[in-house]
């Protein structure tokens, strides 16, 4: 049998359906160990600039996003808040269709009353980049390193090991990555700051993390290209990260539950 948490509200981003480094089996797998009151889809659902390049849908991309549609049906609140990757649906900000509400960026309150601003985080692009030079060369490493993850986890697959992200690792030890990641922070809780909330949650740069700083909290919900991570609040509002990097199977249906494979990082909004 699997066991399914309940959480409160769950927040997902940089999905990236349709982009081959998609994990969404393994965001799939989660899904169906999670049932959730409220789910911000915090951008990058659909990646539209991947499809128009080279379109591809497999299977799982399609498993997984006709269960987010329909979640809703199954208790789900379902809101979506448009990223860079799927910056069409931006336009349709403040509309519902369906059962799934459509918000640049929102306001949610956690369990104890904790105000926390919502949004993707292309937003401070402008504020974060170091010139086009700069985002040329960041693009170029980012699909080197995404690469050489794809190509380390399939061996650590066949050796019988759950996934690990190469890539994650890799850019934390990259002093220019740390740095925009540094003034990407920084923008966001000044974002907060000046709308006299309590904190913010964010996504955007797959970099899934959790910081306090001057009575505030910067929540990244990570991304399933590289971290396999998603934000979760319990209903008493404390809030943590989580990592999902295995895959239950029935041959082995509790694997995902070795605490070797499913990290979690504890806080409670400031």
């Amino acid at each position: 049998m699997k066991t399914t948490q309940h959480y409160r509200t769950v927040w997902l981003s940089d999905i990236h359906l349709g982009y081959k480094d998609c994990k969404a089996e393994y965001l799939l797998d989660f899904l169906q160990h999670t049932q959730i009151d409220t789910l911000y889809l915090v951008g990058d659902i659909v990646d539209m600039w991947a499809m128009s390049k080279q379109f591809m849908w497999p299977k799982s991309h399609n498993q997984l996003f006709h269960y987010l549609l329909n979640l809703p049906q199954a208790g789900t609140n379902v809101i979506y808040l448009p990223g860079n990757h799927d910056e069409p649906a931006q336009q349709y900000d403040g509309m519902v269709f369906g059962d799934i509400e459509i918000h640049r960026q929102y306001i949610h309150t956690t369990a104890d009353g904790k105000k926390l601003l919502l949004l993707h985080g292309d937003q401070f692009d402008e504020e974060v980049c170091f010139g086009p030079i700069h985002s040329w060369i960041g693009d170029k490493g980012y699909d080197l390193l995404l690469f050489l993850n794809r190509w380390y986890n399939k061996a650590r697959h066949w050796m019988g090991f759950s996934y690990w992200s190469l890539a994650g690792y890799i850019k934390s030890r990259i002093n220019g990555a740390n740095k925009a990641i540094e003034r990407y922070q920084q923008a966001c809780l000044k974002r907060a700051q000046e709308m006299g909330l309590d904190g913010v949650v964010c996504g955007h740069i797959h970099h899934p993390e959790q910081i306090e700083q001057q009575g505030r909290t910067y929540f990244n919900t990570g991304d399933w290209i590289e971290n396999c991570s998603a934000l979760v609040e319990d209903h008493q509002g404390h809030i943590q990260l989580q990592f999902w990097t295995n895959i239950a199977t029935t041959e082995n249906p509790t694997n995902v539950l070795n605490i070797k494979d499913k990290k979690t990082v504890n806080s409670k909004a400031a």
